[in-house]
């Protein structure tokens, strides 16, 4: 396996961040300006960035980001455009103004008291005011929505709202996790009792392995963690690489050697590991598993910073088939995920 080198890593990521940051596109998959997941994830990621490089140009794009754009927060309720929010905790903490605080704690109200609920109490996935998933579950809302209550969870030392992210991290691996492999399918429907597809979708499954490790080790001094969760975790993580490819990534639905190679849900997944080795979840050997992701991903990496072969929106498709339809294009999410990977990797040689 090749080594790479923590320059090139660190080039590769200031290209991705570049791209990112300096893009003008209109774009739905690269539009910054927007309210909404794609560019949440987008933030996320560079608030990841600051936090391990202390960039002050990193962290001077996020504030004016959200001057330019607190006009549309919270405009659309839905758990999906939660998503920006969570950089807010984390904003307050550097800037001390209040407004950042009194909107994580407001979002997290909303997402607690008011969001949608399925029958089995997990948050009811939600992406426009338009679109209605009743009864359905997905792996995306624990990044999405979950995140944000841990974080301010966290901030504001709420031992109740932190026991809100656990039950939904509890609730959704419950659901999720297949009994037969470990990985998770992409989702649940809560009235028909299965998994819709039954997709072992990659990028769903990267959701988690990013957000869980994160979620818990900022709650983790206001709750106790049940041993449960790190067990269905690792379990996930332990499915997860029997399905890695030799090229170090995963296919768009894992256990479809034939699809495409999807890398926003190579790198989110090899990035959860990561974080998961740091958080104590995960043991040193998995790293292996890591090297050879970022191989993969840094080949998907173009001169110019965009970050190829990454999957359009996807919703839970209609067949197992169908998910191989969704075209590649650039998006916030798949360069966000690059980078956290990537910023992981700083230390890998």
């Amino acid at each position: 396996m090749a080594v790479v080198k923590k320059e090139h890593i660190k080039n590769a990521a200031e290209r991705v961040y570049r791209y990112m940051t300096e893009s003008d596109s209109t774009d739905w998959g690269m539009n910054i300006h927007a309210w909404d997941w794609v560019p949440g994830v987008g933030v996320i990621a560079l608030l990841h960035y600051y936090d391990q490089t202390g960039q002050e140009d990193v962290l001077n794009y996020l504030t004016g980001w959200v001057d330019r754009n607190q006009d549309k927060a919270g405009r659309t309720k839905v758990i999906n455009s939660m998503a920006p929010f969570a950089i807010f905790p984390r904003l307050y903490e550097q800037t001390k103004q209040s407004y950042y605080l009194d909107q994580a704690k407001q979002i997290s109200r909303w997402i607690v008291e008011e969001a949608p609920r399925t029958r089995e109490g997990a948050f009811e996935h939600t992406v426009t005011e338009e679109d209605s998933f009743p009864e359905q579950v997905w792996a995306d809302t624990i990044f999405m929505a979950v995140l944000l209550l841990a974080r301010t969870a966290k901030l504001t030392k709420d031992a109740d709202l932190a026991a809100q992210a656990l039950e939904q991290v509890a609730i959704h691996l419950r659901l999720l996790q297949d009994k037969e492999t470990g990985v998770l399918f992409h989702g649940w429907n809560c009235a028909q009792g299965d998994h819709l597809s039954a997709a072992r979708w990659t990028r769903a499954n990267a959701w988690v392995c990013v957000a869980v490790p994160e979620i818990l080790a900022e709650i983790s001094e206001l709750i106790a963690i049940p041993s449960e969760i790190g067990l269905h975790y690792k379990r996930m993580i332990d499915g997860l690489i029997t399905y890695q490819n030799e090229q170090g990534l995963w296919h768009t639905v894992m256990d479809q050697a034939e699809f495409y190679h999807e890398t926003s849900g190579s790198a989110g997944i090899a990035c959860g590991i990561m974080l998961a080795i740091r958080r104590g979840m995960l043991d040193e050997r998995y790293k292996d598993f890591v090297m050879k992701a970022l191989n993969g991903v840094l080949a998907n990496i173009h001169a110019t910073g965009e970050v190829g072969s990454v999957s359009g929106g996807t919703p839970i498709m209609p067949t197992i088939e169908a998910y191989q339809t969704i075209e590649r294009i650039p998006t916030l999410y798949g360069q966000g995920m690059v980078l956290m990977l990537l910023v992981e990797c700083f230390g890998l040689e």
